[in-house]
């Protein structure tokens, strides 16, 4: 079992721990890339309405549609999501690109290529083929299939550890034996030694590739019987939306000590037709990863739901910091960033050790036939 379930997985393993490294780093490598500037304002300034975003970017495409504006809360800039339908949208997700303001002044900073032409740049391509070898779907269900054979691989290693070991110390290399030798006593050593890392990150990494149908089985359950009051109601056109601004106030009294960090536009692609999909998240380091989603009436700006989350969103949204160790600063950066390089070694070396043992064994079946050969050439 242990050694078929690494086989399987470890060309996918490797090329997911790989891409991993620089995705613990793409804040700090897009900074790099592309340094933000921004105006220097007086403290405490507020922030430039949304409505006065929105309105700048259809503006500078009046053909196309506002999908949704992303409001950073690390950094003093909005994002406003467009694309020249909801229908293109939904056929081809890669047609949407954005404009980023400063939120404080409401200066235009950037106006991005469609997400089609930056597809081939460096952390998109790391993303994609960590994500789902771009393949989409298909491709995160496949890569899930081989996380869950690596958890299985670090469990039956566990159980091989104890019997293998027990006439060894703990560590022991043996360093002056046969390359093979050493190699599996350093692949035991480093495996033990990153298995409760590697443990979490497998797992968390199944959860993560689950996240598409998990929020589908969300919204085609509760979501949707708690629109079905709303059926018979015609949804509302971009231009008949009220203030977005107006919106994020209304979901700020809801949702007081939270922090809205995202708009989504009336849509059924992910949202309402009917309302703005707001969310909220908390300011502590656990309730700063668990978001609430706010509705509020697209028409009117009157609140209209504030949704629960079921556990197993809930246990996504807690299993994404543990994954990408995005909560602890650049220490726990380059803590992961380690653990992940002892985890390539530990898969490097299974595999070595699999043609090793196969060559050995290769070797000693065409000795016993050559000395089968020379007893009957003999007799």
């Amino acid at each position: 079992m242990h050694r078929w379930t690494s086989l399987v997985c470890t060309l996918f393993l490797f090329a997911i721990c790989v891409t991993g490294l620089p995705l613990l780093f793409s804040d700090e490598i897009d900074g790099w890339l592309t340094p933000h500037v921004y105006a220097d304002v007086p403290a405490g300034t507020p922030p430039a309405s949304l409505d006065r975003l929105v309105a700048q970017a259809r503006a500078s495409y009046p053909g196309e549609i506002v999908t949704s504006v992303f409001i950073d809360d690390d950094e003093p800039q909005a994002y406003v999501w467009m694309a020249p339908s909801w229908q293109a949208m939904q056929d081809e997700p890669a047609s949407r690109h954005f404009l980023r303001f400063d939120a404080r002044t409401g200066a235009l900073l950037e106006r991005s290529q469609s997400m089609q032409a930056q597809r081939w740049q460096f952390m998109n391509v790391m993303l994609s083929v960590h994500r789902d070898l771009f393949a989409g779907l298909p491709g995160e269900l496949f890569l899930g299939v081989m996380g869950l054979l690596f958890v299985i691989a670090i469990v039956s290693g566990v159980v091989l550890y104890g019997p293998f070991m027990k006439n060894l110390k703990f560590g022991t290399v043996r360093a002056d034996r046969a390359p093979r030798i050493r190699w599996l006593d350093l692949h035991n050593l480093l495996g033990i030694v990153t298995l409760a890392w590697a443990f979490v990150v497998g797992a968390t990494g199944v959860m993560n590739e689950l996240a598409t149908p998990l929020f589908a089985l969300w919204q085609r359950g509760d979501v949707s019987h708690m629109l079905a009051q709303y059926r018979d109601a015609t949804p509302p056109a971009q231009n008949e939306l009220t203030s977005v601004q107006a919106a994020l106030d209304t979901a700020k009294r809801a949702v007081p000590g939270m922090t809205i960090t995202g708009v989504t536009f009336p849509t059924r692609v992910n949202g309402s037709p009917w309302h703005y999909l707001l969310w909220a998240k908390g300011d502590t380091t656990l309730t700063s990863r668990l978001f609430s989603p706010v509705l509020v009436d697209a028409r009117t700006g009157q609140l209209a739901h504030v949704l629960q989350m079921p556990w197993y969103l809930r246990a996504l949204e807690v299993s994404r910091p543990l994954h990408f160790g995005d909560y602890g600063g650049m220490p726990l950066k380059v803590l992961w960033a380690l653990l992940d390089l002892l985890t390539i070694v530990v898969l490097g070396s299974g595999l070595y050790l699999w043609f090793a043992r196969r060559h050995a064994v290769a070797a000693r079946i065409e000795a016993l036939a050559a000395a089968r050969e020379s007893e009957e050439a003999a007799s």
